[in-house]
């Protein structure tokens, strides 16, 4: 058990360990846990990170149209003469849609798991056939498993969006390699040859900073919906765990 425990935290799932953790510690026996309805376990715990996800994305599309109307977001997308700004925002829709994605199926696998008689093939039907019958010390395990599966199921959207903030660097050193190769020391007491060298020099500031500003502003709108997702896993992984022993205490 130790050792489980430790891998978790080897993979940065100390935050869902934590969380689940705590709501496991709470009481999971039939006196302890309050009956839902399937209708409003799916209403509640499935439909709500979803309402949030939309949410926070909308308030941080206008935000980003705002600044986008002011003019402000121009010098960032021009300034960068690699592309490497938009790669930046290729790679961060591609973690919002994975995002959202797996947000809605973990909102499904919820609903399932507030329903009577979870259907064949969900993570709730799944999940209560293995602990059917075992001991506490089993259930113990698989319940440890479940949460390490599930958090490893959405560490990619944090690998994504610390991804950003690596091509943000990436995109640091490159401007100012730009920046330092139109400077050459011989020619600077020529007055003609100044004037190429500052233009090539702004060039690759720009590229420095603009990547980098970008890498670091997607990565925090990314991580907010990570938290999102990482919350909504972990309430299914306690609700799952706490159903289980309700079910082997009955």
């Amino acid at each position: 058990m130790t050792a489980v425990m430790k891998y978790a935290g080897s993979i940065s799932l100390e935050d869902l360990e934590a969380d689940v953790k705590r709501r496991f510690d709470a009481g999971v026996g039939p006196d302890t846990v309050p009956k839902q309805n399937a209708r409003s376990m799916r209403v509640d715990d499935a439909h709500t990170p979803l309402l949030k996800f939309f949410v926070v994305n909308l308030a941080g599309a206008a935000i980003a149209a705002g600044l986008y109307s002011r003019g402000w977001l121009d010098p960032v997308l021009t300034g960068d003469r690699t592309g490497l700004t938009l790669a930046i925002i290729a790679v961060f829709a591609a973690g919002l849609v994975l995002c959202g994605a797996r947000l809605v199926r973990v909102g499904r696998e919820t609903g399932a798991a507030g329903m009577e008689t979870p259907p064949a093939g969900t993570w709730a039907a799944d999940y209560l056939e293995a602990v059917n019958g075992q001991d506490s010390g089993a259930r113990t395990l698989l319940a440890s498993a479940l949460q390490l599966r599930l958090g490893n199921w959405i560490t990619v959207v944090r690998q994504v969006a610390n991804s950003l903030v690596l091509l943000g660097l990436i995109g640091t050193v490159i401007g100012f390699i730009i920046a330092l190769s139109g400077v050459n020391p011989d020619a600077v007491s020529d007055v003609k040859a100044i004037s190429p060298m500052v233009s090539t020099l702004l060039s690759g500031m720009s590229v420095a900073l603009y990547t980098t500003l970008a890498g670091a502003a997607l990565n925090l709108w990314l991580m907010v919906n990570h938290r999102l997702l990482a919350g909504a896993t972990s309430r299914l992984v306690a609700g799952l765990v706490e159903r289980g022993e309700r079910h082997e205490r009955i």
